[in-house]
């Protein structure tokens, strides 16, 4: 019985490590915890880009990757491109901002 019982609790100690390791981020992947976070900033930046007077755009994408975001598409001047830049690094989590975007 005690050694069933050592089985068992090895199985569950395992079970648990590879639970853990299985949700934590690497370099090019995020953990689950990471990619809760990312979408909650990617949706506050949105918004915060949606709700910014001066951007009447709907064409920039945002991507964000361990609090990195990445902005893209296409918007009218170079002046959009720069608030656009300025609303997200405003946005609680941004740790970077990327600029893709492109002056249609």
């Amino acid at each position: 019985m005690k050694q069933l019982a050592r089985y068992l609790s090895a199985f569950v100690i395992a079970t648990s490590l590879v639970t853990v390791v299985g949700c934590a981020s690497t370099s090019t992947q995020e953990g689950t915890g990471e990619y809760v976070d990312d979408s909650v900033i990617t949706t506050k930046v949105k918004a915060a880009i949606l709700n910014e007077p001066s951007l009447k755009v709907a064409e920039i994408n945002v991507e964000t990757f361990k609090g990195a975001v990445q902005l893209s598409g296409f918007v009218s001047s170079q002046t959009a491109i720069d608030k656009a830049v300025e609303v997200t690094r405003r946005v609680a989590g941004v740790r970077s901002v990327k600029n893709d975007m492109r002056i249609k």
